[in-house]
């Protein structure tokens, strides 16, 4: 067995008194009982005493120990050790000071507001108790999963992660600048949709930080909401890039959502299922409020980033084909990606709630839910029509607007709700291998597991 003094050169080293006569441990103690006496000590009341009063002893017996730990250390730290100076004693004898107050202060932590904050979540957490919403386990404990889908998308989300620095904009900034490179329309579509996604995704952002992430009460969800949170700030850095790479007048930009009809009622329609949910007292458990989550889920998943985003994706990624804006083209096509993600987590946690909560979806439910839809894409209509008056980039209003009743169709149906536009098709079918959702593990004719890190990202 080794010893202190084959550890270390020095024995003069650890300077420090002996500890104390084992006897001393257990001065205070009570003396322990026979075994027979034990055995025989009958009425579970008297054992029950018995225990609390060595529960107590002990307690005590600690406490002074804990003193004459202290005294001993302070004595020691008073005594220079051998090769030590004294300006070294002195910084260790306050240093013990320091630690001495601590360990006084920590001594009779009150532990009780831990508990009431806990409440009853003191049990281990299994399977069965986990809900997405109005749980009464601790969410503080990850695992058991109940939802894996949940938390593979954030694995997924971690090993897709990116930076927009990454990505070279030269050939934008020289086309930009060229005063003959981008036609009039083709420049209005570059700042109108940077315009409403540099602001659109610190909205998404906030509703999740500020409004979901505490009202869902699934550990494994909530470990999602955190990385989409991240990857919302992310796309708004990206926005940010290409504005400042491009020279553009950011207080112009930034603030369309405020000055361009189109791209403000987008950002109103959204801001509106925000305002209840944003009150710090707002709870859900009633039928009401968990009813108003419901549609803020379906706003922010399935109407901003599974509709609102569709026509600017498009048209960005248009002139990409076209070997036009390929940097910011390509800064789309990330963020395309994260946000394909996005939706496809927010529709699993709405359909998850439907079916722990089926008494939410009823008629009135569906109805509204239906009607958020269609006001939706009644929006990205009209913003389609501010960004394209004339046919650009091989595409034009009339075949967007189409575009964006066959997307409300997907939303609806993945939710649960019937088809409201009959007949209608995808006019882009270029589209299908970027935007498509059933695709999701298959971007760009490649797999998600090609692009581990920012570094290696490549589209080829």
């Amino acid at each position: 067995m080794i010893s202190w003094d084959e550890f270390y050169e020095d024995p003069g080293a650890l300077d420090t008194k002996p500890a104390a006569p084992a006897t001393v441990k257990t001065q205070n103690a009570a003396p322990a009982a026979p075994a027979a006496t034990v055995a025989s000590a009958g009425a579970g009341t008297a054992a029950s005493a018995q225990a609390a009063a060595s529960y107590s002893e002990a307690m005590a017996a600690a406490r002074t120990m804990t003193a004459m730990d202290m005294s001993s250390a302070a004595e020691a730290a008073v005594t220079p050790a051998a090769g030590k100076t004294a300006s070294d004693a002195a910084a260790e004898a306050a240093n013990q000071r320091v630690m001495q107050r601590i360990q006084h202060e920590l001594q009779d932590l009150d532990t009780s507001a831990g508990e009431q904050e806990l409440g009853e979540w003191t049990e281990r957490v299994t399977v069965d108790d986990k809900r997405m919403i109005n749980c009464r386990a601790d969410l503080n404990q990850l695992v058991p999963f109940k939802y894996d889908w949940a938390w593979q998308k954030y694995l997924d989300g971690c090993a897709n992660h990116w930076m927009p620095q990454e990505i070279n904009m030269n050939a934008d900034i020289a086309l930009w600048k060229n005063p003959n490179g981008l036609t009039p329309d083709e420049r209005m579509i570059v700042k109108r949709n940077l315009g409403f996604f540099s602001t659109a995704d610190s909205l998404v952002a906030n509703n999740l930080v500020l409004a979901i992430y505490r009202l869902i009460t699934n550990p494994e969800c909530r470990q999602y909401i955190l990385r989409q949170a991240f990857e919302e700030a992310i796309h708004t850095h990206a926005y940010q890039y290409c504005i400042e790479s491009l020279g553009m007048d950011e207080g112009e930009i930034f603030n369309m959502y405020h000055e361009v009809p189109s791209v403000a009622k987008k950002a109103s329609w959204g801001l509106k299922y925000t305002k209840e949910l944003s009150d710090p007292n707002f709870t859900t458990g009633t039928v009401d409020t968990d009813k108003a989550l419901l549609k803020n889920l379906i706003a922010f998943y399935c109407c901003l980033e599974g509709i609102f985003f569709y026509c600017g994706f498009t048209q960005i990624l248009s002139m990409g084909r076209r070997n036009k804006m390929t940097g910011t083209s390509e800064q789309f096509q990330y963020i395309l990606r994260d946000e394909s993600m996005h939706l496809n987590f927010g529709i699993d946690m709405i359909n998850q709630i439907k079916i722990e909560n089926p008494h939410l979806w009823d008629d009135a439910m569906k109805r509204e839910a239906t009607q958020m839809i269609l006001q939706a894409t009644q929006l990205e209509i009209e913003y389609a029509r501010d960004t394209m008056p004339r046919g650009v980039l091989g595409m034009n209003a009339v075949m967007m607007e189409e575009y964006l009743q066959f997307i409300a169709n997907r939303r609806l149906v993945q939710i649960g709700l019937p088809e409201q536009f009959k007949g209608v098709k995808n006019p882009f079918p270029w589209m299908s291998e970027i935007m498509d959702l059933r695709k999701e593990k298959n971007f760009f004719e490649t797999r998600v597991i090609e692009y581990q890190t920012g570094g290696a990202l490549s589209w080829d």
